[in-house]
């Protein structure tokens, strides 16, 4: 393995735009790489723009139908064909769709297969993390699913076992659709409850099908989860189903909108929390993965100067075992450019300020609260299906 992270990174991918009015702006993606920068650490990881996917690969996942939609759509935004998803609100079409939604999905791809062929260990891409498309439609700001086009990519170059955490605020519903009945592949997903957020599934009932029952597991948080709740939940039940699935890559998406800031979610997580679950990811990448393969993803998030770029450097980091500090000063350099670019304020330090703790689940449960109620519901439903006890 090579002893440097990868970061999977070209300035195209910002053209991945809904409009001025829609939250995902791609200013976000930019920010981020500023970041990056600004911290030097593009220095200490290998920066690498891997080509667009081609159709071949789109049809790993999705059908050649919808991705002629997109194209379509890319080429025509006002024609495009809502029966795909398509010019929604959510998904509003713009020239070049296709060629930069194949572009992210690229970086993603490009990034397992370096690491499958042993070139790196870690490999970050924040510009991706896409995972509500589904096969044959657009979802939820997403149009082609690059974290599930990576993990079909690694088994079609072999992979046995592949494991696919979400912490993004959102359920990860297009990648666990994706691999529904296939046992090669683990989804789990942290994510605010479906009765109070899109896209109103991720019940904890939902385990997979077929051959792949068992193989997706789904915790559904109350809203209002802080930093102890979301990290007591993660820590319930990722470690114990990645010691026993021991997969050859571990995948995972870092969605951002868990924030207490986040304008279209509900949970209230610091930025200090998300940090801790990137470097336990990390850590469970060495623990239980071979040659401690981990790509890393990004996802939503919508607090698009304050919270996304700090999150994702410190994923960077992370990734490229040269972590950020907390305490860190952000470089007064990105401060102002910042300002310059968006009239924002930008956060002084890396933190919110705060110091997150949890309880283990082994210390006991309350069945009054509600935060454990939800963490019994997934692992009464799932760990029984994977032998072990709930």
């Amino acid at each position: 393995m090579s002893g440097r992270a990868r970061l999977m990174w070209d300035d195209a991918v910002t053209g991945y735009d809904f409009g001025s009015s829609h939250p995902m702006d791609p200013v976000r993606l930019a920010l981020t790489m500023e970041l990056v920068r600004a911290f030097g650490l593009d220095r200490v990881v290998d920066v690498v723009a891997a080509p667009a996917v081609g159709d071949s690969t789109l049809r790993l996942v999705h059908h050649q139908a919808y991705v002629d939609a997109v194209r379509r759509a890319s080429r025509d935004p006002r024609g495009a064909d809502q029966s795909y998803g398509l010019g929604t609100v959510d998904d509003p079409a713009f020239a070049g769709m296709h060629e930069t939604s194949a572009l992210i999905a690229g970086q993603s791809v490009g990034a397992a297969e370096a690491l499958w062929r042993g070139e790196t260990a870690h490999a970050v891409n924040f510009a991706g993390g896409l995972h509500h498309a589904m096969p044959g439609s657009a979802s939820g700001f997403c149009v082609y699913n690059d974290p599930a086009l990576a993990i079909a990519r690694l088994l079609e170059l072999g992979a046995e076992r592949v494991a696919y955490v979400d912490v993004d605020v959102h359920h990860g519903d297009g990648v666990q659709t994706a691999f529904w009945e296939d046992p090669r592949v683990l989804t789990v997903s942290l994510h605010e409850h479906p009765r109070t957020l899109f896209p109103q599934t991720g019940w904890p009932e939902e385990t997979g099908a077929g051959a792949g029952e068992g193989s997706a597991v789904n915790v559904a948080l109350p809203a209002g989860t802080g930093d102890g709740g979301w990290l007591r939940a993660f820590h319930s039940v990722v470690p114990e189903l990645l010691a026993d699935f021991r997969p050859e890559v571990l995948v995972t998406q870092h969605g951002a909108d868990t924030h207490f800031e986040d304008p279209l979610a509900h949970l209230a997580v610091s930025l200090d929390a998300q940090r801790a679950v990137q470097a336990s990811c990390h850590d469970l990448a060495h623990d239980y993965v071979e040659g401690g393969r981990w790509l890393a993803l990004g996802g939503g998030g919508y607090a698009v100067v304050d919270v996304v770029p700090r999150s994702w450097t410190h994923l960077v980091a992370i990734a490229a075992h040269a972590p950020v500090e907390p305490e860190s000063a952000v470089p007064s350099s990105w401060r102002d450019a910042v300002y310059a670019r968006t009239r924002q304020l930008a956060p002084g330090r890396m933190t919110d300020g705060r110091t997150p703790e949890w309880q283990p689940w082994d210390a006991g449960y309350d069945p009054a609260d509600r935060l454990d109620q939800a963490i019994l519901a997934a692992r009464k439903a799932a760990f029984p299906l994977r032998g072990l006890l709930a």
